[in-house]
């Protein structure tokens, strides 16, 4: 009997023996060419829910994905924690324009998040996350069944980065790292009680996206202290519950560590050479990747975006998705080779 998308996609995250890998987006999944398929478009996809759903299910219904994905940006958390964030455009992500705290470790001048943030309780029912959270309810609803349902969400470092300049916390951990360790254990628990609600939502996976822990801002040695022992609280997975971290860049130095977090899997660019990743890791944990967001999945050919998928697969990854967050820019054409070429393994 054939495995639905969902199964394939939850025995994939098991790290179970499959015919073939599943493709799923995991990343920010929207394309300009889904929002005019189906009527659903950004900025408004980003503040209501029926149509950030629709748009969130629109790799699935449009490009035949087997999973859906929800939301689309890396803002939503810190809006709602009070900074000032621009929503406004159709063919970009939303940008942070204030960010709502102090943290400056040149002057030894530090805000006091307990003082001025709302709790994490209170983050997740107020502006966009609560969007979120409604969106992956309407996502179980409509797709769950026969789909895996993954939402997306912020890490730990990333998020006191949004909330005081990733610069600052940077200069931080060279000035005053012990003010560092401070602001992200305090921010850890609105990272896990926002992963926690997305599970009693509906979904099946949590990806959660910790680009500041890329190598291309902290050097490798500082990742467990300042990025993993924090991920490994905000994202222990649970009993049907699973994790997934994101990290841009060239994580072949710090691939051990991400495992070593204990979350179910891992998403790397392909920056990573697909065999050497999964030389290093494969078998430890689910790995989600890597074909490329930008080449040649948005400015490549649909025989270049084939060869990338199809070089992924038989390395090793166990579930097929983009390297990064999808360009909305990229061409149905593009995208529907991506699905083809592992759908015809």
């Amino acid at each position: 009997m054939a495995m639905t998308p969902r199964e394939r996609v939850i025995a994939a995250l098991k790290q179970e023996s499959l015919d073939r890998p599943p493709v799923a987006v995991f990343t920010q999944s929207a394309t300009l060419d889904q929002m005019d398929a189906v009527g659903a478009a950004w900025p408004e996809a980003h503040k209501n829910a029926d149509l950030m759903a629709k748009l969130a299910a629109a790799q699935a219904d449009h490009n035949g994905t087997e999973c859906v994905r929800a939301s689309f940006c890396l803002t939503a958390e810190t809006e709602a924690l009070g900074a000032r964030v621009a929503v406004d455009k159709k063919d970009a992500a939303p940008m942070i324009k204030e960010h709502p705290l102090h943290f400056d470790a040149m002057m030894g001048e530090y805000d006091d998040p307990a003082e001025k943030l709302i709790s994490p309780e209170e983050m997740i029912k107020t502006g966009r996350p609560a969007v979120v959270i409604e969106a992956v309810e309407k996502l179980k609803k409509s797709h769950g069944e026969n789909y895996a349902v993954v939402a997306g969400n912020t890490g730990v470092i990333t998020l006191t980065g949004n909330m005081v300049n990733t610069e600052n916390i940077i200069f931080g951990i060279l000035m005053a790292p012990d003010e560092v360790d401070k602001w992200c254990n305090f921010m850890t628990p609105y990272v896990r009680t926002y992963t926690e609600a997305l599970w009693a939502a509906g979904a099946d996976c949590v990806q959660c996206s910790e680009p500041t822990g890329s190598t291309d801002m902290l050097a490798p040695d500082m990742f467990e202290g300042f990025v993993g022992k924090y991920i490994s609280k905000a994202l222990a997975p649970k009993a049907d519950a699973y994790s997934i971290l994101h990290i841009c860049g060239n994580t072949e130095p710090i691939l051990q560590m991400m495992v070593d977090t204990k979350v179910t899997g891992i998403s790397i660019e392909e920056k990573v050479e697909p065999e050497v990743a999964c030389g290093k890791v494969g078998g430890k944990t689910c790995m989600v990747g890597n074909v490329g967001s930008v080449m040649p999945l948005f400015q490549g050919t649909p025989d270049q975006v084939k060869a990338a998928a199809v070089r992924s697969a038989k390395a090793g990854f166990n579930i097929i998705s983009s390297g990064c967050g999808i360009a909305p820019g990229t061409p149905d054409a593009n995208y529907n080779a991506m699905v083809e070429a592992i759908k015809s393994l």
